[in-house]
């Protein structure tokens, strides 16, 4: 009899264990209470880039002269249009998750599920409860928007990033709160639809991740000032209060820093015609059973698993964004946490290695990072050697005019052994894969710059930058 598994959550984590194990021969039963995909496909990753695609297409056709391209009628930013569009491909998308589970023999159940032991699942559906009987089950039920108490959400003038991503307006002027990845993508695409825009950012730097390295969020500051986008750094919004169809507030200093310039603890007006809150995530495990079945969670409400994947009630797994910011909270990690659970349950060594994972920030320009930052290597005690090269000096990136970005490698300065690899310019999300594959090899300086690289290409840039530490000794 085939092993039986039910996994509640359809976001990537979900379905991509899911398909594997129905491949593998397991009988599945997929619960998911929303739309396939989770947050990825319907508020996250792709409407949020197919809304820069737009963005990216506008500016482009702003400065068509630039490339001896002329033409009647300056184009324009057609809000209803782009947001149909947007709901367009994530439909696309949605319909081929809904062919693979068909064809796949995956049992959908649309409803709310609720654990009761690795045995048995409840699903509450809009045709009464239902109960899957089962071996194994995988919880993938994701996160949500995290809410500030002095910041109500009204979804009117003061949106989440999923308001955010269903506008169909472009307000004259926004207030992001968070200088994080999604602040900062939105704060670039919502600057080219033509709203003036202003990132308030608890800490003193953009992206104040430490997996991104300070090179980068120094660089897309510069970027956000080019563009006349607002960064108020180490700073935070208090009195909020909305008044005559504008959010107004005061501008402080932030809880988060210890020692705040005159500059930043100087409260100043601010107003805007819409607030987005862009600060974090919490999990979205309320009604999921967790205590009663007796699965452990942190503090927070985060799910804890071993680097099996498996949670502290034997035959139950967790994956993806339910693990919490321990873990690494992007797309393509759920869905290596749920190809690893799924060979835990077959009986295969199923262990999940993070020390590869590349990420992509969307931004203007792009930014790519795999492995360690400048600052987390020197902190582990590393003899870090590092090296830049500016995407300008490459001939391709000429042509393109695709002239601000860099490439950075940390290395190890005794063995040459590549530690991270960071890159902000045109297409750093798709460049950052050769660093990816180069750090899950093991691959030194000298290997990248033994590789011969096409010429004109921008993948030459990390070639460059792995040339230069060789010929410096490195």
């Amino acid at each position: 009899m085939p092993i039986r598994l039910t996994v509640i959550g359809g976001g990537p984590g979900g379905y991509t264990a899911a398909f594997a194990a129905a491949r593998a021969g397991m009988s599945v039963t997929l619960v998911e209470s929303g739309n396939l995909g989770g947050t990825c496909l319907n508020n996250g990753c792709i409407p949020t880039k197919t809304l820069k695609a737009s963005a990216d297409a506008l500016e482009l056709a702003l400065r068509l002269s630039q490339f001896g391209i002329t033409g009647q009628g300056a184009p324009a930013v057609d809000p209803a249009a782009v947001l149909a569009r947007k709901e367009k491909v994530c439909s696309t998308l949605r319909g081929g998750l809904e062919k693979a589970c068909a064809s796949l023999g995956v049992r959908l159940l649309k409803g709310r599920g609720r654990l009761v032991h690795a045995g048995l699942v409840e699903a509450s559906t809009a045709e009464g409860p239902v109960s899957v009987v089962g071996d194994r089950v995988i919880l993938a039920t994701g996160s949500g928007a995290l809410e500030l108490p002095g910041l109500p959400v009204d979804h009117t003038h003061i949106l989440t990033s999923d308001d955010a991503l269903a506008l169909d307006r472009v307000p004259a002027s926004i207030a992001i709160v968070g200088g994080g990845v999604i602040g900062c993508e939105l704060a670039f695409i919502y600057q080219a639809f033509g709203s003036k825009v202003t990132v308030v950012e608890g800490q003193n730097r953009l992206l104040p991740l430490p997996s991104v390295d300070a090179d980068m969020s120094a660089l897309l500051q510069r970027e956000m000032k080019k563009r006349r986008i607002g960064c108020e750094l180490g700073r935070t919004l208090k009195d909020v209060r909305v008044e005559g169809g504008m959010v107004r507030a005061m501008l402080g200093a932030s809880p988060f820093i210890k020692e705040p310039t005159p500059a930043q603890m100087k409260e100043t007006p601010i107003e805007a015609e819409t607030v987005l809150v862009t600060v974090g995530r919490a999990p979205n495990t309320a009604g999921l059973g967790l205590a009663e079945a007796g699965v452990a969670v942190d503090g927070r409400g985060w799910i804890r698993a071993d680097e099996h994947m498996r949670t502290s009630l034997p035959g139950v797994y967790a994956v993806g964004d339910a693990l919490g910011p321990s873990r690494i909270m992007l797309a393509h990690v759920a869905a290596a946490e749920g190809l690893c659970a799924v060979r835990d349950c077959l009986g295969h060594d199923g262990r999940m290695d993070y020390s590869a994972v590349p990420s992509g920030i969307f931004t203007s320009p792009e930014i790519g990072c795999v492995g360690l930052a400048e600052a987390q290597a020197s902190e582990a005690g590393r003899d870090v050697r590092t090296a830049t090269f500016q995407m300008r000096e490459l001939g391709k990136a000429q042509a393109m005019s695709e002239l601000p970005g860099m490439f950075k490698i940390v290395s190890d300065g005794a063995t040459g052994k590549v530690l991270g690899v960071h890159i902000a310019g045109a297409h750093a999300t798709d460049l950052i894969a050769e660093a990816g594959l180069a750090l899950r090899l093991g691959a030194s300086v000298r290997d990248i710059a033994a590789t011969v690289h096409a010429h004109p290409t921008l993948a030459e840039g990390l070639y460059e930058a792995a040339l230069s530490l060789v010929e410096a000794g490195g």
